[in-house]
């Protein structure tokens, strides 16, 4: 596999890996801030009753709001998107974020998304690792291994990924560790 490029994003110093929150927004959409980053999964923020399109003539309808709006979400240092769907990067997404917010993503979702005008894409395949690095926050993003449908349905769906996020401080010491599975 090809090295990938460490992510350097702009900020303080100085970080505390003392506390850190989860919000869940709705679907596989979350709001993670830890060590002076945040970072948001799967944004969708269609309302309750609006269908996304998820390609070969299927839809499917939002069962509930977001829990906040795309407007109202606080500064965000990047995006980890799991795969190129609607229900997982939506319409709403696609037209209001900035195009220069980092997404790490895999190769196929990068693909679609600099079709749509987005700069700043950081694609990984299975088991390649995206390092970002801001202030004395180092991250480590690892794509792993994700099923999408079984049998022909793999084949017709798009390639997807889970991330195991490490967080570590200026010593290399590791600090925390996630893993955001994807589950579909």
């Amino acid at each position: 596999m090809d090295s990938v490029k460490e992510l350097i994003l702009p900020g303080s110093k100085s970080s505390d890996f003392d506390k850190g929150s989860l919000f869940f927004v709705g679907n596989a959409t979350v709001i993670l801030r830890y060590a002076g980053l945040t970072i948001l999964t799967d944004p969708n923020f269609l309302h309750q009753g609006q269908h996304v399109h998820l390609g070969y003539g299927i839809r499917s309808a939002r069962r509930t709001n977001p829990a906040i709006e795309l407007e109202d979400l606080p500064p965000l240092d990047l995006i980890i998107l799991s795969h190129m769907h609607e229900d997982h990067f939506d319409r709403v997404v696609e037209e209001k974020l900035d195009r220069d917010l980092p997404i790490v993503t895999t190769p196929h979702a990068t693909e679609k998304l600099q079709k749509k005008g987005f700069r700043a894409l950081h694609a990984i395949a299975t088991w390649e690792t995206q390092p970002v690095t801001k202030g004395d926050t180092h991250l480590k993003i690892t794509a792993m291994p994700g099923i999408h449908g079984l049998g022909i349905l793999q084949a017709l769906l798009p390639p997807v990924m889970g991330s195991l996020l490490e967080f570590q401080d200026s010593t290399g010491k590791q600090r925390f560790r996630i893993y955001i599975a994807f589950l579909d």
